[in-house]
């Protein structure tokens, strides 16, 4: 067995496969012996004589690239590792939702409506400190119901999946969100103003979603002023579209702009403003998933204007 068998036979083993192997010969200098060791696996062919002190340096480059690759390859078994885990955890994060959205949901609608039946049905027999009662159980499970729908919500839109991407009308989807939003609040008294917004390029469910987020948001902070407005728009910079969403309303002190979108935390108590925390997480995710940015400004009592953006076309 010659020199250029024996590297095959190295490298065909799993054990020695990434072993650097160099030739040294005084015998084989053709080039179709050079070719050959390389085609065999060798990372130099050295023809005698030759400096030990130059063969000393490459044999410790070559057991050093060894080394690093080898640190390497670790670190993508590693990797592979943890992206099984979390493939596991998200499978365990869909069936929970699930769970979530029937096995929970479910009572909670049977709660609700009983109550109500119960207050209709019974109204003149059972006293004022009862119906009380009952309204505040009626009221419970609504908000109940509500913190459940956002949670599924910020769920979903972390896990990880295909984007449908397409063209987005920017301007359709504020439109459409808007009167939403008009009709869930038949008393607000909110005055919009739309600008012109170019097209986009995202999921259309998801950034739906991100508009009716925004535009929700800015809706219930400005509930206490007499003269609500929202301004939806959009402005070029470095030559990226970045589409924003600014209020009159309540605003918010910038020492706090960094705990806007984490999940569940709420700068204003629920006495306050109702809500569950998750909408602008919910917001952040969404955006991150297509590659964009998500930021806000604001100024307590002054209002606050939430700007993202999308990627272009590729």
């Amino acid at each position: 067995m010659d020199g250029f068998e024996t590297a095959k036979l190295i490298r065909q083993r799993e054990q020695s496969s990434t072993i650097p192997i160099v030739f040294i010969t005084a015998g084989y200098r053709t080039e179709d012996s050079i070719f050959e060791g390389y085609a065999a696996g060798a990372v130099d062919y050295i023809l005698k004589p030759f400096a030990p002190e130059v063969l000393r340096s490459k044999v410790r480059v070559f057991v050093d690239l060894w080394k690093k690759n080898a640190a390497l390859r670790d670190l993508n078994a590693m990797l592979e590792r943890q992206a099984a885990d979390l493939a596991r955890v998200n499978k365990n994060l869909t069936a929970f939702a699930y769970t979530v959205s029937h096995d929970l949901q479910a009572p909670l609608r049977a709660i609700g409506g009983f109550s109500k039946i119960i207050m209709e049905r019974y109204k003149d027999t059972i006293n004022a400190e009862a119906q009380e009662l009952l309204t505040l159980v009626i009221h419970a499970a609504s908000e109940m119901s509500t913190m459940i729908h956002d949670i599924l919500l910020f769920s979903r839109a972390g896990q990880q999946r295909e984007i449908n991407m397409s063209d987005l009308d920017m301007s359709d989807l504020v439109r459409s969100e808007i009167q939403k939003i008009c009709e869930d609040n038949p008393g607000c008294n909110v005055k919009f103003e739309v600008g012109a917004l170019p097209h986009a390029h995202g999921d259309h469910a998801a950034i739906r979603q991100v508009w009716f987020n925004l535009l929700a948001n800015a809706v219930k902070f400005t509930q206490k002023k007499t003269e609500p407005v929202i301004e939806v728009g959009c402005t070029n910079n470095a030559d990226q579209n970045v589409y924003y969403v600014k209020d009159n309303g309540a605003g918010f002190d910038m020492k706090d702009k960094d705990k806007l979108f984490e999940p569940f935390h709420r700068l204003h108590s629920a006495a306050e403003f109702k809500g569950t925390g998750v909408g602008l997480a919910t917001v952040s995710r969404i955006i991150e998933m297509h590659g964009g940015e998500v930021w806000a400004e604001g100024e307590v009592g002054e209002g606050a204007t939430f700007y993202f953006t999308l990627p272009g076309k590729e």
